[in-house]
Formats: C-alpha cells, structure tokens, sequence
C-alpha cells in the first residue's frame, strides 16, 4: 500500500510540473494547463479514495503504514 501511495505521489506531482512547463511555454493560448490541472485533481482525489478503502478494508492499520 505504501509504494502504491507513493506512485500515486510522484505522478501528482509530475502533472503539477507539466502544469507548470505548459503555463510557461503556451502562455495562456492552450489548455494543456487545465487538462494537466485536471488530472493531478483526478489523481488526488483517487488517492484519497484509495487510502480511505484501504483503512475500510483493513490494508491500512489504525496505527499508520509501518
């Protein structure tokens, strides 16, 4: 569960990065900012939805992910 997490991690993060190349390089004449935006929101909050069926489910203890 925890490597899971932080693949998670990394490809929000890496959409956060190519949000911010795209901002930069196109300068608000794309929508490569917002589709890239929109992503890292689908990541986060799919993410969050995981971890929380992961403690429903018993995957994660009450006492974290040691």
């Amino acid at each position: 569960m925890r490597i899971l997490a932080l693949i998670f991690i990394f490809f929000i993060l890496f959409s956060l990065g190519s949000a911010l190349y795209y901002l930069i390089k196109d300068k608000g004449t794309t929508e490569r900012t917002v589709k890239m935006l929109t992503v890292r929101v689908a990541l986060s909050i799919t993410l969050f939805l995981i971890l929380m069926g992961g403690y429903y489910f018993g995957f994660i203890p009450a006492n974290g992910l040691r």
